[in-house]
């Protein structure tokens, strides 16, 4: 298996803040592995919601994950300002490759980097649908290409 390492923030192009909680520490002082695909999914869809291009409760066409995975190279705990950097892998015609990772405030080193994969479909029939010309052209700026 490959050893993964660590990406830099200047990987990414669109930051949020994400507070940690008292409930996100497990036994052993760190954020629990679970919660890390929490903060995966906020960052995606804040982004969405915040750019308009996701209405929670009426978009005709709605992402459902289908794939997601982290791997974490520094741990995260209470209490902390985790800066959650995103962009994009990868767009399909109904599918969009998201990449997220954790830095600690102000570290240049991902703590955790994930991906996850939406499947876009219309909400009324769950059937794959393409993506919305005005999603794509919000996702397009955040496209990293290697």
């Amino acid at each position: 298996m490959e050893k993964l390492s660590a990406e830099l923030r200047s990987n990414y192009r669109h930051f949020q803040t994400i507070t940690s909680r008292w409930m996100d520490n497990d036994a052993y002082g760190h954020v629990n592995n679970v919660v890390y695909y929490s903060f995966f999914d906020t960052v995606v869809n804040a982004f969405l919601v915040e750019k308009g291009v996701l209405d929670i409760e009426r978009s005709p066409v709605i992402g459902l994950v289908i794939e997601s995975h982290g791997n974490y190279f520094a741990p995260l705990a209470l209490p902390e300002a985790i800066e959650a950097g995103l962009r994009i892998a990868k767009i399909g015609n109904s599918s969009v490759r998201y990449k997220i990772a954790l830095f600690r405030r102000g570290e240049q080193a991902e703590a955790t980097q994930g991906h996850f994969v939406h499947v876009y479909v219309a909400r009324a029939s769950r059937r794959p649908a393409a993506l919305p010309q005005a999603l794509r052209e919000e996702l397009q700026p955040l496209l990293h290409a290697y």
